[in-house]
């Protein structure tokens, strides 16, 4: 089931050896340059490092490039199982998925305009994204509803002539403060009585800098504000664009958000995994290099068990992501709807836990800038919300397993 080809090994055995020989070496002064560049929430003035486009060349040249798209001639043509593998070995970074052009939100927009997207619109905005000169954002969460139901949403995308008028406000909206964001997918309600509740919803493209959007602010995560990418609140009043701006269409917006979200939650879960990895072998080779009360730190206070329960954990959580990629490629995303709420409830929880090992085992060490630690922690405990929170996945679960029993909700047993 698992079994890759020498093609996809040979894209595996590439991407480890560049995120070793050209990623590892220069991470730390990386992002050393990027909190010395980007000081506090003023977003106007964040810059990435000029380190970040010469190692984006490189991966250019390379041929590790958009390898989440399964298209052979605008990606490498891989499907979600093989480039699962890619997507865990860029975990195990925090500055890979940028380098290799594969970072969200933009690889879940990529993949909204190929699959939806009109041959003008992927003319204006998805070359561009391929070819990484811009970048993207998803707006989705707002701050006024419990966004968790996302029918909630109160932001409005109606229809007035030969245009789309929006209103409303966003926020968590990742990647608004990226220098080099350009294009926005805003998903709002487009009422229509004619339709059920989850046809009533578009996503519409709309250009960053349209009269109207206004940038509010950028909102820190655990204190840190994720410069120069950041999580940002933003409000649309009047925000005028073409009818040629929906996706797909008006009404849409449910159906493209399902099928963005398949492969999306499977590269965040195999990200997490390669995370979990790194922090597992840093937990083991701080416990070994430390002394104390006689003997190394790895050796006491149950730590070696805990080593073991992370092994275990994390390939467990693996063996999971790749069924559930396994069956989208052989099946379709419908056919594997609980694999994937499992894994989203999974992969994140594992490496919560795997990475609070390891801060615990470097001490005071473990909580600061030193190591990718803190980083893997903030965005363990993030997943479990983005995405759909870990009780909206446990309960499609639950309903997917009574239905199996014959209590779905237009019948019963009884």
């Amino acid at each position: 089931m698992f079994e890759l080809s020498a093609r996809t090994q040979d894209y595996i055995e590439r991407t480890k050896a560049f995120i070793k020989n050209e990623i590892e070496p220069v991470e730390t002064e990386f992002w050393n340059d990027v909190h010395h560049l980007n000081q506090g929430g003023d977003w106007t003035k964040w810059q990435w490092p000029a380190q970040l486009e010469v190692l984006k060349n490189k991966a250019k040249v390379a041929g590790l490039w958009n390898m989440f798209l399964p298209d052979a001639e605008l990606g490498q043509g891989l499907s979600v199982q093989e480039y699962a593998h890619i997507a865990e070995l860029s975990g195990r970074s925090l500055i890979a998925p940028i380098v290799f052009n594969c970072n969200a939100p933009d690889s879940g927009n990529m993949e909204v305009l190929w699959r939806y997207g009109t041959e003008s619109q992927k003319e204006q905005w998805l070359k561009s994204l391929l070819d990484g000169k811009i970048r993207s954002v998803f707006c989705m969460t707002e701050p006024a509803v419990a966004s968790s139901d996302a029918t909630n949403m109160q932001a409005t995308a109606v229809i007035e002539g030969d245009e789309i008028v929006l209103n409303g406000r966003k926020w968590w909206s990742s990647g608004l403060g990226d220098p080099n964001a350009k294009i926005i997918i805003f998903m709002a309600h487009t009422p229509d009585s004619t339709k059920d509740r989850h046809h009533q919803h578009s996503m519409v493209l709309v250009p960053i800098d349209t009269l109207g959007v206004k940038i509010e602010r950028m909102l820190p995560v655990f204190g840190d504000y994720d410069a120069p990418h950041g999580h940002g609140e933003i409000s649309f009043n009047n925000v005028r664009v073409p009818i040629t701006n929906f996706i797909g269409g008006a009404g849409q917006g449910f159906e493209i958000a399902q099928g963005r979200l398949g492969p999306g939650r499977i590269h965040h879960c195999m990200r997490c995994i390669g995370a979990a990895e790194k922090s597992l072998e840093l937990m083991i080779d701080r416990g070994m290099d430390r002394k104390a009360f006689g003997q190394e730190v790895l050796k006491l206070g149950g730590n070696l068990e805990r080593v073991a329960e992370a092994r275990v954990a994390i390939d467990q959580a693996r063996l999971l992501t790749l069924y559930a990629a396994f069956k989208m490629d052989k099946f379709g995303n419908m056919a594997a709807l609980t694999e994937i709420s499992a894994i989203k409830v999974v992969a994140p929880s594992v490496l919560e836990k795997v990475v609070d090992m390891a801060i615990q085992i470097h001490g005071g060490m473990g909580v600061s800038r030193d190591t990718p630690l803190t980083g893997f922690f903030a965005q363990a405990r993030s997943l479990r919300l983005a995405d759909g929170p870990d009780e909206v996945h446990k309960a499609m679960i639950a309903k997917l397993e009574l239905k199996k029993r014959g209590y779905g909700s237009h019948k019963s047993k009884h």
